[in-house]
């Protein structure tokens, strides 16, 4: 491994440890629920979830698993509770998906990693890494797509085989 490799992982490394530098702009993730499996997504429209407790009350604990795994990431509000809904059930699942990650794969996202050198552009998709760093360009791994394994570690097919507890 060559030096500029060991500064890509050490960097990612750094990275990792202060997440409020990734931004999530749109992500889709395949949730494996207590009853069924449902796509969970983000866009520009905000979230959406195939499960029948988001058609009912635009908000489920599959948005609020990822709220609580993507935190300062995300850069938005979380979605509030709404009437009707079973508060406390929902806070129960949520708060047990959160510790099984298992259960999530990320089919797709878009991420900006605020950079020491600017800001990066990472995308993913169906295990399919990109970035618009020059390096990737002629790599095909950079720290900024590092970073992103190490956060997002099983939920993603990763491209290094860099341990996330490297």
């Amino acid at each position: 491994m060559d030096n500029s490799m060991i500064g890509k992982i050490q960097k990612a490394k750094r990275y990792a440890a202060e997440p409020e530098r990734i931004a999530f702009h749109s992500l889709s993730v395949d949730f494996k629920g207590s009853n069924n499996e449902y796509v969970t997504t983000l866009g520009p429209d905000g979230w959406h979830c195939t499960c029948p407790g988001f058609q009912k009350y635009a908000i489920c604990p599959h948005i609020m698993t990822l709220e609580r795994i993507l935190g300062v990431m995300l850069k938005r509000q979380r979605l509030p509770y709404a009437n009707g809904q079973n508060v406390v059930s929902d806070v129960e699942k949520a708060t047990q998906y959160s510790k099984e990650i298992d259960r999530l794969k990320f089919t797709s996202f878009e991420v900006t990693v605020h950079g020491e050198h600017g800001d990066h552009i990472v995308t993913y998709q169906d295990g399919e890494w990109e970035c618009n760093n020059e390096y990737f360009r002629t790599h095909k791994i950079c720290s900024h797509v590092m970073v992103m394994e190490r956060l997002l570690s099983s939920m993603v097919t990763r491209m290094t085989m860099v341990k996330a507890t490297d």
